[in-house]
């Protein structure tokens, strides 16, 4: 069902500051930053070779993004996100288990334009997880 640990998100509250501290202090590159306007972020990711990082900075204060910096203002992990070969397919594996998908069933997208879903944290052991269709 699930394929393996995707991504690891991190809310940042400035992605730039974010950026220069990964490099100097961890030599870790970001790739290009990007904008996913449906989810209110500017983002780019740390590729590691299993896995990558992405780092997130609300574009504003009503995102998901935007909400959690307020309540965490340093930042800090947003969500574990795993790969999965259908959204859909799994989603409905775990609707038969009775695991709570976040949304009103519209599908979402993130800014590859592939297809997510967002397990709601009382499911998953207190932890907000995606499912990202690779």
């Amino acid at each position: 069902m699930l394929n393996g640990l995707s991504h690891v998100s991190l809310v940042v509250p400035d992605l730039a500051v974010a950026a220069q501290r990964l490099k100097s202090v961890y030599g870790l590159s970001i790739g290009p930053i990007e904008v996913n306007v449906t989810q209110g972020v500017h983002l780019a990711y740390v590729q590691l070779s299993n896995a990558k990082i992405e780092l997130m900075q609300p574009t504003h204060a009503e995102s998901a993004a935007g909400k959690f910096l307020q309540k965490n203002p340093r930042g800090g992990i947003h969500h574990i996100s795993f790969s999965v070969d259908s959204v859909d397919a799994v989603s409905r594996e775990l609707a038969a288990e009775a695991v709570t998908l976040i949304g009103d069933g519209t599908p979402q997208y993130n800014v590859h334009n592939e297809r997510i879903a967002f397990i709601h944290p009382k499911d998953f052991l207190g932890a907000l997880v995606e499912l990202e269709e690779i």
